[in-house]
This record gives C-alpha cells, structure tokens and sequence, in this order.
C-alpha cells in the first residue's frame, strides 16, 4: 500500500509539471488578450478623442474678429463705423520671470505708462492668459512711434492693432443707432452656438440690436503649432475674418441734425420725421441723449456707469418711442369716432360755450368763454375743447377706442427697435374695469370723466410721438397705415403687408385735412409760415397736454407737408415745457421744416 501511495504522489508531480507551460502560456495570454484591448480601446474606440488632446495640446488657434458693418444714412454719410485702435500686449511664454521687470522698467520708460498697473495686469494674466496679455490700450501715435523705435530691445512686447465700434457724430441718432456691449456669460452660453466667443461684442439697443445679424460679420483665425514649451514652429493655416454687412438706414443726417437742434433748449422731448407714404424715417431724435462712444471705451469707471444709468435725466430713455398725455393732437381722432359713428356727421355745427359738466367737474373751453355754433373744421382750428367733449361723450368709449385703433394708436407701431417701444394707452370701460394698469379689477371703474378727458387726449390716453407721426400720416397721404421702419433692405413698404388701407370715409378724412390745414392758415399754427415764407403749403395741428403724472405741462406740435401732396410728416414734443404747443414745439417743428424744405428746393434745382 506504501508503494501504490508513493507511486500516486509521483505520478501527481509529473503531471503538475507538465501543466505548468500551459498555465504559463494561458497567464501570457491574458496578459497579451488585456493589452491588444486596452490598445484596441485607446487607439479605436477612443482614437478621435486622444487625438483631440494630442492636437489641442500641439495646435493654438489664434482668432481674428470681423469687422462690424457699418451704418449709413440714405445718402452714403457714415452713422457707424469700426476705429482701429493700439493696444500694448506681452507674450508671457517668450519672457522668462526673472527678465520681467526689466522689461517692465524699459516699458514704462519709453512709453510713460505706469508700473504698477501693467504689473498688476501681467500678473493676473499669466493664470489666465498664457498666450497673451494686454498690459494697456489706447495707445497715442507718440507712443506707438516710440514703441517701433526700440521695438528690438522689447522682445515679447508687441503693440497690437484692435477695432472699436465708432460713432462719428456722437450723440446725434444715438437713441436710433443704439450701442454695443460685450457679451455676458449668461449671454455666452447660447450664442457660442452661433460663433461668438466670450470676448465678443454683441449690439445691445437700437439698429445695433436689431440688426445684429446683418452687422456682425464671421470670426477667421490662424492655426498654429507649437512645441511643448509654447514656442510658435509654424503656420498651418489661416481662414480671413468675414466682415459684416454695411446697412443704409432710412435716416437723412441733415433733418437728424436740424431735430437734434430743435431740441438744444429743451430739457426733454422728441423729434419724429418720416415719409408718409412708405414710413420710412427721415429723423428721430431724443432728448436728453447719450453718446454711444462710451461704451467703446475699454475700461469705465464704476462712477461713470452710474452716471449714465442711474441718472435721474434717464438719458438712455428715447423719448420718441415712449407714451405721453398728447393733448388737442388728439383731436381728430374724436373727429373721426364722431363721423364715423354716425351721430355727428361731418356738417355737423355744436354750440360751443365756457365749460360743460361731466360728472362733479365742469370741463372748460381754454378761451373760458367757447366760440359760438362751430364745425369741426373751425373747431379743429381754434381747438375748440367743449366742441369735442359734446362729440367724444356723444359717441362714447368704443367709437373713440375703435377710431384711435384704426390710426395705430394702443400697439407696436412695427418699428424694428419695438422690444424698446411702449404701445402707450387708450383708455376704455374695459380697461377700467380690469385695475387701469395700477389698480385691482372691479375697484377702478369708468366714469364721465374719463371719456371727457379722453375725447381731447388727457388722463387716460397716452401716446408716443411715433404712433402720433403715424397716425397723422394717414390724413396726410389719404388714409394708409404706413409701417415705421429705419431700414429698406429692398423691401416694398407700400405692398399691403406694410401699409394697411384704414376704414375710414373719404369725407370724413377731407373734413380732418381741411381742418388741420385751417389750424396752420389761420388758427393756433398761425406762426408756423409767418417767419418762414418761403414754405409749401402745410397741415398741422398744436398741443397742450397735462402732465397726468404730476409734472408741468407738454407742447406738442405735429404737422405734414406739402398740403395737397405731402413728403413729410413731423412731430415735435417738449416734456414738461409749460406755455403751449404753439410756442414751444412748432418752432421745433418748424426748424426740421426749413431744412428740408431747403433740401427739397435745392434737389428740384439740381
């Protein structure tokens, strides 16, 4: 039994040894089969993504922004330009840490910059930006010059040539062309999709904004290689920047000018000018205004941020496309509510006497004495208050709400800068009923008042100098409903999509034109042409408005021109300028009139 069990253990020896090159060969195997996979995975499964690192870690791309677009009047005069500008930058992987403040000294000394700022700006930048820093901008031509001149001895300094959104005109159309700003991070997260880049630009209000798209223009760039330290071996391509497109606004520079200095004396107000027939604007101006070069600038103080938009003026705030009480400018609109309506035809004559009581207030004529039996043409002409009280109260709420939808009035006016826009107020038993705005539904009826007040544009109507210029254009061009806009981009702008035919009877826009053009002949726009002979014939119409907000009086003063074939259609507005539309906002008024119409003479001549 010993020898059977002896010969077992021996036999279980040999065969342990002859399986030892099999499991040899099955751990080598394992090893092997772990390899070629780990490989298989790296260079095939995850081939494009390390070789992504690989490049990224080799390859540097150095962009190039394009040129915005410029914006030009209709006659070719630059609104909006882009200014190169010099900038001093360090290339931190060329200059080794202790040559730094060598350097720095040499470019202090040379160009008069201070120390500490560019110290402070290199040292910020070799964690942020090891490619290239930007040590100060704005540079002078001197500067630049004495740059160049010892430019050898400044190695990884450069001067770098950079593009400013420009404004040569500063403040003029500066609420039309808005500005630019740098894009914010929030910002940035959706428009990287669309190839901006965090340093971008983007125009923030005005045709800046609004055409955005157009102005912008593509990013190029260069592709670089580089070794392991950074040091530029070559160029592997380059791709030019697309520049934007140039954008000709509907805007004449001559009657932008002439509003803007109509407007020199006036703390605050507005200009509109625009063609009645296609609504294309010849000028808009506001004031206070702004100057759009501000915000070109690379760096501002908190101080002057806060100046600007923290102002108590609100210069940022157009003026033009913001809602006011319009005062008598309203008038025909219940001129038309009353015809239309059919209660007080168009021949119709209504006593006009020294107030009318509505409710617990006794509505005044301004004359506080009234006129006598009157038409609305004479009514129109002298501004007859009670005149239009009998005719806004006679056709109630809805005929006067539906007549002023008709003009455009309680809506965007369609111009491109709308997301800037107020639709303004037309006050009506509904919108009474709902809270008026400030109130809780139910608690703020309709009342006599109110439709008084609203028959001559006080308290609840409130309309902005772009939708009064709008409006009166369909008197003056026999009854469209223009789109106001401040491009053409080769669009027909009196097809039907833009210019709607209002619903109003050829005899009661005849009754309204007569009317204002007696207000100009012979009524409250007298001295309009007294001083200014040599202008066409013109239609127009004064304003006083209260201030429902508690602030002093509004002259208002809006009027078209020629009467019988009218070019332009212009408003004047002065906020808060007590002493009547006749003497505030038609000489403003009258000062765009003279220009063009010097224009207009000048072309016929030519």
């Amino acid at each position: 039994m010993k020898e059977i069990a002896q010969q077992d253990v021996s036999n279980n020896r040999k065969i342990g040894l002859d399986n030892q090159p099999n499991v040899f060969l099955l751990i080598l195997f394992i090893l092997f089969g772990a390899m070629t996979g780990r490989l298989f995975w790296l260079q095939v499964l995850q081939g494009s993504f390390y070789r992504k690192l690989s490049d990224e870690n080799r390859i540097r791309l150095v962009s190039r922004p394009p040129i915005r677009g410029r914006l030009l009047d209709l006659r070719g005069k630059i609104l909006a330009d882009s200014k190169l500008t010099y900038s001093l930058s360090v290339q931190p992987r060329l200059v080794a840490k202790d040559k730094w403040p060598s350097l720095l000294d040499r470019l202090s000394d040379y160009l008069q910059l201070p120390q500490e700022s560019m110290d402070n700006s290199f040292t910020r930048g070799v964690i942020n930006d090891p490619f290239r820093i930007t040590l100060a901008r704005d540079l002078t031509a001197k500067q630049v010059l004495r740059f160049k001149e010892r430019e050898q001895s400044l190695t990884g300094a450069q001067v770098d040539v950079e593009l400013v959104r420009y404004y040569p005109y500063g403040t003029v159309a500066s609420h039309v062309l808005g500005y630019t700003q740098p894009i914010t991070q929030k910002e940035f997260t959706v428009l990287r999709e669309k190839g901006y880049v965090l340093s971008d630009r983007i125009g923030r209000t005005g045709v800046e904004a609004a055409y955005e798209k157009i102005l912008r223009g593509e990013w190029g760039g260069e592709m670089l290689e580089v070794d392991a330290i950074g040091t530029v071996q070559r160029s592997l391509g380059f791709k030019s920047p697309k520049e934007g497109k140039d954008l000709f606004l509907t805007i004449d520079l001559d009657l932008q000018i002439a509003a803007e200095k109509a407007l020199d004396d006036k703390s605050a107000g507005a200009v509109v000018a625009l063609d009645p027939h296609t609504g294309a604007i010849r000028a808009m101006a506001s004031r206070p205004h702004f100057d759009p070069n501000f915000f070109s600038k690379p760096i501002m103080t908190q101080k002057e941020y806060d100046a600007l938009f923290l102002s108590p003026l609100m210069p940022l705030f157009s003026r033009a496309i913001n809602a006011y009480d319009p005062g008598s400018t309203w008038k025909p609109v219940t001129a038309m509510a009353g015809m239309e309506s059919g209660k007080f035809p168009s021949d119709v004559r209504l006593k006009t006497v020294s107030c009318i009581k509505y409710g617990s207030h006794c509505f005044p004529e301004h004359n506080r004495r009234g006129y006598g039996w009157i038409g609305y043409e004479d009514a129109l002409r002298v501004s007859s208050n009670t005149f239009f009280y009998q005719v806004g109260v006679g056709v109630g709420d809805r005929a006067l709400y539906e007549a002023a939808v008709e003009l455009g009035f309680n809506a965007l006016t369609g111009i491109e800068i709308s997301y800037e826009e107020s639709k303004g107020i037309v006050g009506n038993k509904e919108w009474a009923a709902k809270g008026r705005g400030w109130g809780k539904p139910g608690q703020t009826p309709w009342i006599p008042e109110d439709i008084a007040s609203a028959s001559i544009g006080q308290s609840v109507v409130q309309i902005t100098p772009l939708q009064l210029a709008r409006a009166y254009a369909v008197f003056a061009n026999g009854g469209y409903l223009v789109t106001p806009h401040l491009a053409d981009l080769d669009v027909d702008w009196t097809s039907s999509k833009y210019r709607k035919q209002v619903n109003i009877m050829p005899s009661t826009l005849e009754t309204i034109r007569r009317g204002l053009r007696k207000v100009v002949e012979s009524g409250t726009g007298a001295n309009l042409t007294l001083s200014s002979p040599t202008l066409p014939p013109v239609a127009g119409k004064t304003g006083t408005a209260e201030d429902s907000t508690g602030g002093s009086d509004h002259a208002w003063f809006v009027c078209f021109a020629p009467f019988e074939s009218s070019e332009i259609v212009i408003v004047a507005f002065a906020q808060n300028t007590p002493g009547g539309g006749s003497v505030h906002a038609l000489p403003m008024a009258r000062q765009v009139l003279e220009v063009w119409n010097r224009n207009r003479l000048n072309k016929d001549l030519q």
